[in-house]
């Protein structure tokens, strides 16, 4: 069934996130910090029995320099610089295996796809720790330090998604003038993160993304993730105000706000997960040229494999 609002109603639909003072120079002091450590970025090829795809293993410095890793696959057999581009991750997933999620690649792009710290034990494999402390949080990842927005996951995994984009630099298969950001859910959180942050992103492609809107959101949906946070603030019942103001930092409209890059967002109407005027409010306020696609009828999934050729599309078109 639908789960928000009326369709007629989602398109007037603005958002009331009210940004703390020092959102832009808490941003800029982070990725300052991030980009002054950590080991230069490394890659190693990959054997598998692919014909068509060569896979390399990729380890960067994200947040606080801590290493990150990532597949990067390209069409084997290209000669010169590709248009690449950088895929974020679902909650709960990884980067995966080698082998999986070749679209990208075989579609002729150079394909980073950034692993998720601290998760990819959910529906697809990781391979990066989240080294921090954190003090009480409920079960997953949505309300790990989320206290203090210089602690909270958020923090570290959308510095993780602009530091992957600083990598493409040290990769010489890359164009650097032709380089996009793409993600679903969570993925599509980061996609625009990155869009406002990473001076490198020419495109960003953002499917249900999440993240936006939090504080409506959390009112919403029983769904996890955002259900964690609403499980936190009926035991921390004094929190609510310090919660928000975390939250208010990682908030993808005011991403949107400051990105300007082409973006291409999906919808779905009957999305239990993210849902869809927190969507609809990012879209609106994203500065950049834009379109958005609505899927009446589908849930989380969004349109799938029809949102990613539209994006394949997209992407040609914009990185061309």
């Amino acid at each position: 069934m639908f789960t928000d609002l009326p369709e007629a109603e989602l398109r007037q639909h603005r958002s009331d996130l009210c940004e703390p003072a020092d959102f832009d120079a808490f941003w800029a002091d982070t990725l300052a910090e991030a980009r002054s450590c950590g080991d230069p970025v490394a890659a190693t090829p990959v054997p598998t029995p692919l014909t068509g795809v060569d896979v390399f293993d990729v380890t960067f410095p994200g947040f606080a320099g801590q290493p990150v890793r990532a597949w990067l696959r390209m069409p084997r057999g290209v000669n010169g610089p590709l248009p690449t581009i950088v895929q974020y991750v679902g909650y709960g997933g990884g980067r995966g295996h080698p082998l999986e999620n070749l679209l990208w690649s075989a579609a002729g792009f150079a394909h980073l796809q950034m692993d998720t710290r601290g998760q990819g034990s959910g529906w697809s494999r990781g391979d990066t720790p989240d080294v921090a402390a954190a003090g009480p949080q409920a079960p997953g990842m949505a309300t790990r330090g989320v206290e203090d927005p210089r602690r909270y996951y958020y923090r570290r995994f959308l510095t993780d998604a602009v530091r992957a984009v600083d990598a493409l630099t040290d990769l010489p298969v890359v164009d650097p003038a032709r380089v996009a950001v793409l993600g679903h859910s969570q993925g599509g959180a980061a996609a625009l993160a990155a869009a406002a942050l990473a001076p490198g992103v020419r495109a960003a492609v953002a499917h249900v993304p999440f993240l936006c809107d939090i504080s409506r959101a959390v009112t919403l949906t029983d769904s996890t993730p955002y259900r964690e946070i609403r499980d936190y603030l009926a035991v921390h019942r004094d929190r609510e105000e310090q919660v928000l103001r975390t939250l208010s930092y990682v908030d993808g409209v005011a991403f949107a706000r400051r990105a300007t890059v082409p973006a291409r967002f999906s919808v779905a109407l009957m999305d239990e997960i993210v849902p869809p005027s927190t969507v609809y409010a990012a879209y609106h306020d994203y500065r950049g040229d834009k379109e958005l696609t609505v899927w009446r009828y589908n849930g989380h999934e969004a349109g799938a494999i029809d949102d990613d050729a539209a994006a394949i599309d997209f992407l040609r078109t914009s990185l061309k």
